[in-house]
């Protein structure tokens, strides 16, 4: 997988110069490891959202989902009702799926049912963080055996929008591989930023 040049002369993943929007957050979010259960759901939740689309429009809609999604608090976001979710099928700053939508709101009460029985939502995924000699070369896949697996357990538990894809990309960004591909400016920072990383 080839880089490109960014504009500091620096290479990066090729797909981060495919909009302006993609630097920034391939270098500062993207494969950096993350515990935090909200920013987790968030991800997952984005992901779902961006089935069948591109994640430019995904991330270009992002502060409109956070106010749609109480800031992805998924404590608050259980709590809607029929009446919340018709109020987002008219917000036009967000993907207006009901099907996804709904998704959001029933995952955001298995998230609540995942923190009871696992202690956080961390505690579940990063227990699918593959060992490193069982790992593609970078951005080579669009899934893989783990995110088969989580997908897979996601779906029993009742979550929703969870396919392997969309399970692998979130694995991708949320740290649990570094997919930064060789001669990326930005991998070594992220090996740098997992092997401090205090897993959870």
């Amino acid at each position: 997988m080839q880089t490109f040049i960014a504009p500091d002369g620096q290479p990066r993943c090729h797909w981060a110069g495919a909009a302006p929007e993609f630097l920034n957050y391939h270098d500062t979010e993207w494969g950096f490891p993350v515990t935090d259960d909200q920013r987790l759901f968030e991800k997952l939740s984005l992901e779902g959202f961006q089935s069948g689309l591109s994640w430019r429009t995904i991330l270009a809609k992002r502060d409109n989902f956070r106010n749609a999604f109480a800031g992805f608090d998924f404590h608050a976001v259980a709590a809607y009702d029929d009446s919340d979710i018709e109020r987002l099928l008219t917000d036009t700053g967000i993907v207006r799926h009901r099907g996804k939508i709904e998704a959001v709101v029933n995952n955001a009460r298995r998230a609540i049912e995942m923190q009871h029985t696992e202690g956080s939502l961390a505690a579940f995924f990063w227990r699918y963080e593959p060992p490193s000699d069982q790992l593609d070369p970078p951005q080579s896949v669009s899934t893989s055996p783990a995110s088969a697996a989580m997908s897979k357990e996601l779906k029993r538990r009742g979550w929703r929008f969870v396919g392997p894809t969309t399970a692998f990309a979130f694995m991708q960004a949320m740290g649990l591989i570094n997919d930064h591909v060789y001669g990326c400016t930005t991998r070594p920072e992220v090996a740098a930023s997992r092997e401090a990383f205090t897993r959870p």
